[in-house]
C-alpha cells in the first residue's frame, strides 16, 4: 500500500525560495554579441572561462552566453525588460545606437501602434533584437498584478524606478486631495501605501 504525499510535497516545496538567477542564450559570434550587450549599458560580469554573462541595471537575473553553454539554435532566445517608462527607455536605446521597433500597445483589436493611451501597466511595448535575432521585449509595469510581489518586500532597484513611482503617486494624490476637498497632511503615509500597492498588486488607495 502506498499513500500520496504529492500534495504536502508541493506545499513544502513551495516554501524554498528559488530565484531566477541566469538566463543562457545561443549567440554564433561571442566577441560580437559581447560588444551589442555593452553597449545595452548592461554590466559585464565576473565568470569562469568560456562563459560571458551581462546583468541589465536594476536586475535580479542575469544573461549568459558561450560557445558551449547550450545546443539550441543561435536566435532562438526571448526575453522581457521590464522598464516603468518605455518611451524613456526606448529613446536611450536609440541614442545608444540600438536599432528598437516602435512602440505599440495590445488594444481591444491586438497590436495597436503607439504607446497605450492612459499608459496602462503591461500593455505598452517595444522590440529589439541582438545580432544573431535574440529578442528582447520591452514591456512598460507601472502596476503589478496581485500575488506578484510580496507587499513585505517591495523595493527599488534604481533612482529612476524610485522617481518615477513618485511622480506616479505625487498624480494619483492631486487627485485624492481634489476627492477629499482639502490638503492632506498625512502625504507621506499615503504615498508609502500607493506605491507599495503599486508593485504588489493590492487595490491601489484613493
Amino acid at each position: 500500500m502506498s499513500t500520496n504525499v504529492v500534495g504536502s510535497k508541493a506545499t513544502t516545496v513551495a516554501r524554498v525560495d528559488m530565484k531566477v538567477e541566469v538566463v543562457v542564450i545561443r549567440v554564433s559570434d561571442v566577441d560580437r554579441a559581447k560588444e551589442f550587450y555593452r553597449r545595452l549599458g548592461w554590466g559585464l560580469d565576473q565568470t569562469p572561462p568560456g562563459v560571458v554573462q551581462f546583468t541589465p541595471p536594476s536586475s535580479g537575473c542575469s544573461v549568459q552566453f558561450g560557445t558551449k553553454l547550450t545546443s539550441a539554435a543561435p536566435g532562438s532566445g526571448k526575453g522581457y525588460l521590464i522598464v516603468s517608462d518605455i518611451e524613456a527607455a526606448r529613446d536611450a536605446l536609440v541614442a545608444a545606437g540600438i536599432k528598437v521597433g516602435e512602440i505599440f500597445h495590445i488594444g481591444p483589436s491586438g497590436r495597436e501602434s503607439g504607446p497605450d493611451p492612459e499608459h496602462r501597466t503591461y500593455r505598452s511595448r517595444a522590440e529589439f533584437s541582438d545580432p544573431d535575432g535574440n529578442v528582447w521585449l520591452l514591456q512598460e509595469i507601472t502596476t503589478r498584478l496581485p500575488g506578484r510581489v510580496d507587499p513585505g518586500a517591495t523595493s527599488f532597484g534604481s533612482a529612476n524606478d524610485l522617481e518615477s513611482a513618485l511622480r506616479r503617486a505625487a498624480v494619483a494624490h492631486g487627485q485624492h486631495e481634489k476627492r477629499i476637498g482639502e490638503a492632506d497632511p498625512n502625504w507621506p503615509e499615503w504615498y508609502a501605501k500607493y506605491m507599495v500597492a503599486e508593485q504588489a498588486g493590492p487595490e491601489l488607495p484613493t
